[in-house]
């Protein structure tokens, strides 16, 4: 359940563009949630290996927006240029 400023998002992620290269890029991104108040819940991959699911918690909304601009995650990206993997993020409750 989140409470106070707690944010809980699903992140629905596409590796088709290349898969192994997308798994390695959220090996790294997902170990720096840490530094910004994040930890990730669950971490599920389809049969097919080509989309993830991550269900992640950050204590504040603030550290989901220093996330996303991370320079370390930032570079990552980059890096991958089109085979980085397409990513809808949901932010979502409990019910």
């Amino acid at each position: 359940m989140t409470t106070g400023n707690e944010v809980l998002l699903v992140a629905l992620v596409d590796l088709s563009a290349d898969a192994d290269a997308g798994r390695r890029y959220e090996d790294a991104v997902l170990a720096l949630l840490g530094r910004h108040g994040g930890e990730l819940e669950r971490r599920l991959r389809t049969g097919d290996g080509e989309t993830e699911v991550h269900v992640i918690r950050f204590t504040a909304r603030a550290g989901l927006d220093a996330f996303l601009v991370d320079p370390d995650r930032v570079a990552l990206r980059a890096e991958l240029g089109d085979a980085a993997p397409a990513t809808r993020v949901l932010e979502v409750r409990d019910v």
